[in-house]
């Protein structure tokens, strides 16, 4: 059995606790579903599943338990499936922020999760955090200021800064 993965000096609740400010900042809180930079369905904090453009699903509220919920299911699944070292608190809320918004498969199959699981110093595999800053619109791989900014964010919670400052 692969060992999971633990959050050292911390809870999935505090991971929780750091991680939701700076995706409800990034994503924004919607209701009413939008269409996303690149055209996907999107509601509540970066909800595609379900989502439907102009239509209300959830409240306000409702959308900020949802977001909880879903991130303590996204570092239950990288945890059990994929991240076998243990990391700081800090460290799992970037990591499950990033990959909330990257998708669980492309987390699991990046070189970032290879380098943790190898054992590199943070500073390395934290950087790899960077490199995400591309989306597809009409099948071009195009760079968003968005996601840059929200990248820096990330990187800077991941060596325990103030994400607020990057």
């Amino acid at each position: 059995m692969t060992p999971r993965a633990r959050i050292i000096g911390g809870t999935v609740g505090a991971m929780v606790a750091i991680a939701a400010p700076m995706g409800v900042y990034f994503e924004g809180v919607f209701p009413v579903g939008y269409a996303d930079p690149v055209g996907i369905a999107t509601d509540c904090i970066g909800e595609t599943e379900g989502a439907r453009v102009g239509v209300q699903r959830h409240t306000y509220a409702e959308c900020l338990a949802r977001y909880d919920a879903r991130l303590a299911g996204r570092w239950e699944a990288l945890s059990t499936s994929c991240i076998h070292h243990d990391v700081t608190v800090h460290e799992a809320a970037a990591i499950v922020s990033w990959a909330d918004n990257i998708g669980i498969y492309a987390a699991c199959t990046s070189t970032l999760v290879r380098m943790l699981n190898a054992g590199a110093r943070a500073v390395a595999w934290c950087a790899q955090m960077l490199r995400w800053t591309k989306a597809t619109l009409l099948g071009v791989k195009i760079e968003l200021p968005g996601l840059v900014k929200r990248r820096r964010a990330e990187h800077a919670m991941c060596l325990g800064r103030d994400w607020r400052q990057a």
